[in-house]
């Protein structure tokens, strides 16, 4: 039988990401705005795995590059995705 949703995971990284992904959930930030959507789209689960995700790729690009994190706000990620409604 094929599963559906998330698998388990047991490393502590992925676990420490999903559960700041899902603090997400209320948060005024561009990352908050963005699990929200996944959320209302892909389910929790789903969105928790997105966002841990995306977690991901910014930390990795953090360390690599040596920079510090820039908040865009839930605002511009609002103006940005409803551009990319409009271009569908």
């Amino acid at each position: 039988m094929l599963a559906t949703g998330s698998r388990r995971v047991q490393n502590r990284a992925s676990r420490a990401l999903r559960m700041a992904a899902q603090s997400l959930r209320t948060s005024p930030s561009y990352l908050g705005a963005f699990y929200r959507r996944m959320r209302s789209t892909l389910g929790p689960a789903k969105a928790t795995t997105a966002t841990a995700h995306k977690l991901a790729k910014i930390l990795s690009h953090m360390l690599k590059e040596k920079t510090s994190y820039r908040e865009r706000g839930a605002e511009s990620y609002l103006h940005r995705d409803q551009e990319r409604k409009l271009k569908q």
